[in-house]
């Protein structure tokens, strides 16, 4: 499953559930192209789209969205979600995602088209999305997770060379 700061509750990645493990890397980790075109369904049951991008916040190291393609066909006339990462769970009994949403509050939300992506980096917009999925922003998770678990933080001190207590 997605790491979990126990303080705070917050998942920090996608949940997996399911039968385990299978052969390879599976499904704790994965190449994100092994993703694309997974189904996925909603927290009611219906089939909602498909995966069509995996989205990596490049500077931080971690996935910022996952692009849920609904409707259209061949990829033409379809809506895009970006969905935060930690409001899907991998299913490896059933092979594909579910999105802790209802399938008519993701239809509600107005998406993005192929050629009119948003401004992913913004913090506002993302704000504003991982709200909408009521989920708290990755970035500020991670922030929470470092402020408040004193292992973290210690662990930090101990590798950072700046911070470092000097040996005698």
């Amino acid at each position: 499953m997605g790491s979990i700061n126990p303080q705070s509750g917050t998942q920090l990645g996608a949940g997996i559930v399911g039968g385990g493990m299978g052969e390879g890397p599976g499904p704790d980790v994965m190449a994100a192209a092994t993703l694309d075109g997974n189904k996925v369904v909603s927290s009611d049951g219906e089939h909602v789209g498909k995966i069509s991008d995996i989205m990596l916040d490049v500077r931080n190291g971690r996935i910022a969205y996952a692009v849920l393609s609904e409707g259209g066909f061949l990829g033409m006339g379809s809506n895009l979600h970006a969905i935060p990462w930690s409001a899907l769970t991998l299913d490896t009994d059933e092979k594909c995602f579910v999105v802790d949403i209802a399938a008519q509050r993701l239809k509600d939300d107005p998406g993005f088209d192929k050629d009119h992506w948003p401004t992913m980096a913004d913090a506002k917009w993302g704000e504003s999305t991982y709200s909408y999925y009521n989920r708290q922003p990755y970035w500020l998770a991670t922030h929470e997770v470092v402020e408040n678990d004193p292992a973290v933080r210690l662990e930090a001190l101990d590798s950072d060379p700046v911070v470092r207590p000097r040996e005698h």
